[in-house]
């Protein structure tokens, strides 16, 4: 391929993007709600209805090739030898790629660089890449891929992480990843009633439904240009362009539409295979993965086994709690030291614990990567800690909603950490507001409501038994990034003729932040007609879509953005009128001073004007948790109550979520609508790590990756979602107040399923997702 091809099927590929962003503008000129604190329409509403959205599946360049990616049957095995000749042959083939035609650094990672582009010496994991093929079909891609021939010797693979402490090295660096041991308190300190319990919490995939794709296009200066729905496109960039050898300007990468992210998506597996086959073609190369592939290929949550023992007084209130904690962070690190981190600082949850030792360990294993899943970390805990709290309110006789509010946390009040909790903290608010929320009415024994029972139409085997049970969960995120990391984003506001374009590195996941956006420049500068412009880093960095971190630092780099055009805008005016700025107000699309004698429309003001100016925010700094586990790791806290009523067929095992009733600490609603999708969507992920979803293996092997043999839950399954209270408590660091909003919905919900099916069974319930086995007979049986 010419380079001047190169450059007519990047600059095809660029008119797609840019041409998608235009439905959210033409939406924003109708009559529809606008500004900060009002249900603005989502900005890719028009373009999704339409079947416009840029999906990087649907994408599309002249003399494109496809890509398909061999990977190892096998959980552990050595590589004896690699023979691509027959691939190679093969009519269409144009090029097949192993480790050795990697010109650039063999290893990559977004916190430690230690999983290959392509095995070429051990196999660590089910699904981990081998080799890589180009063809001017998917279909002799495949073909080729599957003819490459891989000699292996099995190895025996680590899959318990308990053993993973004393089994041969797994990878250089060793099979600990990280391990903290915090200490605070007396450890000498005892309580009048102690209750342990051990936990088991599955794997849960991110299991996008949009199709994992991207594009790799050739650049004639000899770059490359990727096209994927990157969540995080500068950091994806330095990755890149350190294992292709160049420096970070040749390589670009071009955000996509995002079709949803509750994770990272387009894991780098994707991507590095990508970019070097068309760097070693000159063709622009496309890679569509398969559901199998995309569950072999990207990380999971953690799975997780938990130890606990709790102290308390002969009145409930917590002496000490003491905890093991073991991560599997499978064959790579990934974000494994960040997920212990919150696993441990939040081991005793939104209550106040005097004294707390809790040890935690992130281990390697050959099971499958664990990485970044929405609430990572804290989910986990949050599911063993409120199984503690239950067993304790059992053992003093006290009801558990009372037993969590003798405890709860409160501003100013100490993290185990050490920490100051300095942002509001209504936990207590919270608590009563789903406790004294009204309960369901009971379903009735007639056949016709049959479908209300546990199993759906003909599932419960007797009305007669079938329990119901209320329980609790308290739950709690940090928000950005935590242990020192620098969160800084940048963006630009400019306006030409009153037309406004905000230029941003953040990407939305579907948590809003294009809407969020559009309603701050709404609402500082008056202009109803805003655009985002595509992602691609030519822009300043965003950094991650994660903990809510764009809502915070993102959209606070927009607004000291508009704040300043709403200056450049108003000096002149506030000039000639003899007073200053702060005089002169926007409102209502239009520029009125203090007393009423000066009015002006924002259009005439705007008119013939172009504008335009660039901020950055950058929140406070956190420190690294220290030896003995203590420091001020964390910017923010989130915090949610939810009070879950169950059915469950002890029969049968099978469980009902009748009603979640949810309260939730918010900071200031931004988006009243965008806002109960977020808590909807969160809770109905929990009630899936709490019910159905768990990427089983065996030896190693991911069984029936498929949307078969993992269960979403799907619309039927989706609980009835009582919102009773969003308290509204500005954090006065945040922008606008708002704090993250769905990430704590997540890491409640499974523990507040997990009370309701105890309360119905008096079974203990200390695994997740929840069998059926756990939920059937008495405790006695």
């Amino acid at each position: 391929m010419s380079g001047q091809d190169a450059a007519t099927a990047t600059t095809t590929v660029n008119t797609t993007v840019t041409a998608m962003a235009a439905p959210g503008a033409e939406a924003s000129e109708q009559q529809v709600p606008r500004g900060i604190g009002a249900s603005v329409p989502a900005a890719d509403t028009r373009a999704k209805t339409e079947g416009t959205f840029p999906y990087a599946a649907d994408l599309w360049a002249e003399g494109l090739l496809w890509a398909a990616v061999l990977r190892s049957p096998h959980a552990h095995a050595r590589i004896l030898s690699i023979d691509t000749t027959a691939a190679a042959e093969m009519p269409g083939v144009r090029a097949v790629v192993t480790h050795a035609d990697v010109p650039g650094a063999t290893t990559h990672g977004r916190r430690i660089a230690d999983r290959p582009v392509f095995a070429h010496d051990v196999v660590r994991h089910h699904g981990e890449p081998i080799a890589a093929v180009a063809a001017d079909h998917p279909d002799t891609a495949r073909l080729a891929a599957a003819a490459i021939a891989v000699e292996y010797e099995l190895l025996d693979p680590v899959t318990d992480p308990e053993q993973s402490f004393g089994a041969p090295a797994l990878h250089p660096d060793g099979n600990l990843i990280r391990h903290i041991p915090l200490r605070y308190g007396d450890p000498e300190a005892t309580g009048d009633v102690v209750v342990e319990g051990l936990y088991r919490i599955g794997r849960q995939d991110p299991a996008p439904i949009g199709a994992e794709a991207g594009l790799a296009v050739p650049r004639p200066d000899g770059g490359v240009e990727l096209y994927t729905a990157s969540t995080d496109p500068h950091t994806d960039r330095d990755l890149a362009a350190a294992c292709f050898g160049l420096d970070p300007d040749r390589v670009r990468v071009v955000v996509t539409g995002v079709p949803g992210a509750t994770a990272d998506r387009e894991d780098a597996a994707f991507q590095l295979p990508l970019g070097l086959l068309a760097l070693r073609t000159g063709c622009p190369v496309k890679l569509v993965a398969t559901r199998e592939e995309s569950f072999l290929g990207h990380t999971h949550r953690h799975p997780t086994l938990l130890r606990y023992r709790h102290h308390a007084d002969a009145e409930g209130r917590l002496v000490k709690v003491e905890a093991q904690i073991l991560m599997d962070g499978g064959a790579y690190a990934d974000s494994s030291s960040e997920s212990l981190a919150a696993a441990v600082a939040f081991a005793c949850g939104p209550y106040v614990v005097p004294h707390a030792f809790v040890e935690g360990w992130v281990v390697r294993t050959n099971n499958p990567p664990s990485g970044h899943v929405r609430g990572e970390g804290a989910m986990q805990v949050c599911a063993a800690y409120e199984g503690q709290m239950d067993k304790l309110a059992a053992a003093l006789g006290i009801d558990g909603a009372e037993l969590r509010m003798r405890n709860v946390l409160a501003t100013g009040d100490l993290l185990p950490t050490g920490q100051t909790v300095t942002c509001p903290a209504p936990v207590a608010e919270l608590l009563r507001a789903v406790r004294d929320f009204e309960l369901p009415a009971l379903p009735k024994d007639a056949p016709e409501d049959e479908w209300l029972l546990p199993g759906g139409p003909e599932g419960a085997g007797e009305p007669g038994a079938v329990r119901r049970g209320v329980g609790y969960g308290v739950g709690m995120v940090h928000m950005l990034g935590a242990e020192g990391t620098d969160e800084v984003s940048t963006a630009t506001v400019k306006v030409v003729g009153g037309a406004a374009t905000v230029i941003c590195a953040a990407v939305d996941t579907g948590q809003g932040f294009a809407t969020l956006a559009r309603q701050i420049v709404q609402e500082v500068l008056g202009v109803d007609e805003v655009a985002m412009a595509p992602v691609d880093t030519d822009q300043p960095p965003a950094g991650p879509a994660a903990h809510g971190r764009h809502t915070w630092v993102s959209g606070g780099a927009v607004e000291r953005a508009a704040k300043m055009v709403r200056t450049q805008l108003l000096q002149p005016m506030a000039h000639k009128l003899g007073m200053s700025t702060e005089l002169l107000q926007i409102q209502d699309g239009r520029i009125t001073s203090y007393d009423g004698a000066f009015s002006m429309s924002v259009a005439e003001a705007m008119a013939g004007k172009e504008l335009w100016a660039t901020a950055q925010c950058r929140p406070h700094p956190t420190e690294p948790l220290d030896a003995d586990g203590q420091g001020d790791a964390f910017v923010g806290l989130a915090f949610c109550a939810i009070r879950a009523v169950v059915d469950v067929d002890i029969e049968l095992g099978s469980v009902r979520v009748v009603e979640l009733a949810v309260a939730q600490d918010v900071g200031r609603i931004l988006n009243p609508r965008q806002l109960e999708a977020r808590i909807e969507a969160g809770v109905t992920q929990g009630v899936g790590a709490a019910l159905t979803e768990n990427l089983r293996t065996v030896s190693g092997l991911i069984r029936h990756p498929d949307l078969t043999g993992y269960a979403l839950p799907t619309a039927l399954d989706a609980p009835v979602v009582r919102i009773v209270k969003l308290v509204e408590e500005r954090d006065v660091v945040a922008p606008f107040g708002a704090k993250a909003a769905s990430a704590v919905p997540v890491v409640t919900t499974p523990a507040a399923v997990a009370s309701a099916v105890r309360a119905a069974t008096g079974r203990p319930v200390n695994r997740l997702p929840i069998r059926p086995s756990a939920a059937v007979g008495t405790p006695n049986s």
